[in-house]
């Protein structure tokens, strides 16, 4: 949502000042944060920690009964490896370094360790989810440990993360803290059947790339990277804020308007021209061509104002727009959330006059506020309509002038998109720590650009094992749910193309697995409440996959294809249990024949196949199953599980060649 990621900038920009990378070695803890009370090594395995001390100084380290020694490297950095206790506990660990600093982690458990990254979806916390609060009540499970690494960008290797460990407990979901619920609940399914304890990392920002999360090297072969990073390495050194996006580096180089406050209560618009929101680039002189645009006037609201939670109200905006009512920040948002829909923070609105400031920023000949007049509003906590738009109430000036050959950004999101700014501040710091696996839950980012993720995502894959250096860490993917309006006829989809890459990553890659979640989701919102069947299922593939357990953890996969006379007969694997159509029908399977042209498919069951045909092909040659973004999926094993979305044609896909 605009108003979450706009916070989360702010955030960013303060987490920024504090950046590992602007510290005197002095400044660096003798643990780093990522090791702390309540926490939980991995066991069966080397375990290392780590810190800074004095440089060339003796660190002495004891978990247990085991003692461990390092010397502090030139930059003051140490680290130690050794091999953990037996499962349980709990241990101290005591870390002794230079000029008598020592310091104590008390209530460490052994058990297994699992980082979670992805974006908003893995972010989504437990109070939010389906039956939060009833599962907030039930979650006691000390024995279940928790990390959030806050969120972090950086253009140089950051040294530390912000975070604590927390104990799973109905009392740690308080008003300022949540975690996610796809983890949370994939660690409730493991104590069920492994027994020991598991710590989570949480390692997630919401609206992110994999890009983001993959290091300089391990995008090298990406050329269509090159551009991003090379701003980075001018970013870097430069003495400034770390947004980990184009866009806020450009409004500080380029806009006017930031520079001398214009969203400032107090700031006097005397001189600027008289306008409507819909007309101020016309006003202007700005019409056709890129430009940011500052609006500003007065409301006057009721006494007293309504009880409730006040919205302001935008409509669709073209390219990007920034809100604020008496001097403060309410909203951003460039593409992602259309209409724009803020909420406005309790404090902020006041009876009688009130200031609002919007900055635009457009590059369509036809950009801007283009929505109807009437979708421009404030609406008040009881429902009461403030109308913004009809008059010359706005007055307005240019802060850019953009046309060429002045230069735009190279992107336009206002949260972390930057390629390696994310695993720069929130995945190298964390590394080597000791892992069992990796939970994934990302892709919604990167739809427009699917068949690039065939490649991308084994790239991070490939970036993250070598960061943790533990060979192919078991990699367990959560493909995407279903979501938007579901299409009447059959074809091309670029949410269905990021599925089948995710597919193909989960059957190509050593060690890594797939959830399939076709039949959860949202048709009217991107983050599904529903995270049982995404955590359970993704525990389930461990537990095949990685505990070496004798159970069914995916539902129906394809395995060949037979021609018939006018039909095609589908054979499948991981039919645990025969068949189950979960649904009035079966659905929903897509055929076409060599002109590849597609039409639905009528569709039976027999025996351990599906056979699918249609007399509007007669000679088929491919099928596809659940193939768009919000598709009938009705297939199901015994088991209870979803059969996997797929296709048997090799033909070109529509997301094939965009970067």
């Amino acid at each position: 949502m605009p108003d979450r990621r706009s916070i989360l900038l702010v955030t960013l920009f303060l987490v920024s000042l504090l950046a590992p990378g602007a510290r005197g070695a002095d400044a660096l803890p003798l643990v780093s944060p990522i090791f702390g009370d309540h926490m939980v090594l991995q066991r069966d395995t080397p375990n290392r920690i780590w810190g800074w001390t004095r440089p060339g100084a003796e660190v002495r380290v004891q978990v247990g009964a085991t003692a461990v020694h390092a010397t502090a490297a030139a930059d003051g950095r140490w680290l130690v490896e050794f091999s953990p206790p037996p499962v349980g506990g709990p241990y101290e660990v005591r870390v002794d370094g230079a000029d008598a600093a020592s310091l104590t982690l008390h209530d460490v458990l052994v058990g297994d360790v699992w980082l979670c990254g992805g974006q908003s979806n893995m972010e989504f916390g437990l109070k939010r989810a389906k039956g939060g609060p009833r599962e907030v009540a039930q979650a006691d499970h000390p024995r279940i440990r928790f990390f959030r690494v806050a969120a972090q960008p950086a253009y140089a290797p950051a040294k530390l993360v912000s975070g604590d460990w927390k104990v799973c407990a109905p009392s740690t979901f308080g008003a300022d803290y949540d975690f996610s619920a796809v983890a949370y609940f994939f660690a409730r399914r493991l104590q069920q059947d492994v027994d020991v304890p598991i710590g989570l990392i949480q390692d997630a920002v919401g609206g992110t790339p994999a890009e983001t999360w993959t290091s300089a090297a391990g995008l090298s072969e990406f050329s269509e990277f090159a551009p991003g990073l090379a701003e980075i390495e001018r970013l870097r050194g430069r003495d400034g804020p770390v947004y980990g996006n184009y866009i806020m580096h450009w409004y500080d180089d380029y806009d006017v308007g930031l520079k001398g406050d214009w969203a400032a209560e107090a700031f006097d618009d005397g001189a600027w021209a008289n306008t409507s929101l819909k007309a101020g680039f016309v006003r202007l002189g700005v019409a056709a061509t890129p430009a940011v645009v500052w609006f500003r006037r007065e409301i006057v609201l009721p006494d007293p104002l309504p009880a409730g939670t006040a919205r302001l109200q935008l409509g669709v905006v073209e390219k990007m727009d920034t809100a604020h009512i008496n001097g403060r920040w309410i909203g951003a948002s460039a593409w992602v959330e259309n209409p724009r829909n803020y909420a406005i923070p309790d404090g902020v609105l006041r009876p009688g006059k009130n200031s609002v400031a919007l900055r635009v920023l457009k590059l369509k000949p036809d950009g801007g506020f283009t929505s109807e007049a009437e979708k421009l509003r404030l609406l008040l906590g009881d429902g009461t309509v403030v109308a913004l738009e009809g008059d010359d109430a706005w007055r307005a000036a240019l802060s850019v002038d953009a046309r060429p050959p002045h230069p735009l950004p190279l992107g336009y999101d206002n949260w972390p998109t930057m390629p390696a700014v994310l695993n720069l501040g929130m995945i190298q710091p964390v590394a080597p720590l000791a892992l069992k696996g990796m939970l994934w839950y990302q892709g919604e980012a990167n739809f427009t650009r699917a068949h690039q993720y065939r490649t991308l995502l084994p790239a991070m894959i490939a970036d993250w094992r070598a960061s943790f250096g533990q060979g192919n860490l078991p990699f367990l993917i959560a493909q995407l749910p279903a979501f938007q309006a579901r299409k009447v006829e059959p074809g091309d989809d670029w949410w269905a193309e990021l599925r089948d890459a995710q597919a193909l990553v989960a059957r190509t890659v050593p060690g890594a697995a797939l959830a399939v979640t076709v039949d959860t989701g949202d048709a009217d919102d991107i983050h599904p409440t529903d995270k049982v069947p995404v955590g359970e299922r993704l525990a389930l593939a461990a537990l095949r996959d990685v505990y070496g357990r004798d159970l069914a953890a995916s539902g129906p996969t394809f395995a060949s294809l037979e021609s018939l006379p006018g039909a095609l007969r589908i054979h499948f694997a991981h039919t645990d249990g025969g068949f189950v159509v979960q649904g009035e029908r079966l659905g929903e399977f897509a055929i076409a024949g060599a002109d590849r042209k597609w039409a639905w498919a009528e569709a039976r069951i027999e025996g351990d196949a599906v056979v699918v045909s249609s007399p509007q092909v007669p000679e088929p040659v491919a099928v596809r199953y659940a193939w768009q973004a919000n598709p009938l999926a009705t297939l199901f094993n015994g088991a209870g599980l979803p059969a996997a979305p797929f296709r048997t044609d090799d033909w070109p896909l529509s997301t094939e060649g965009r970067k």
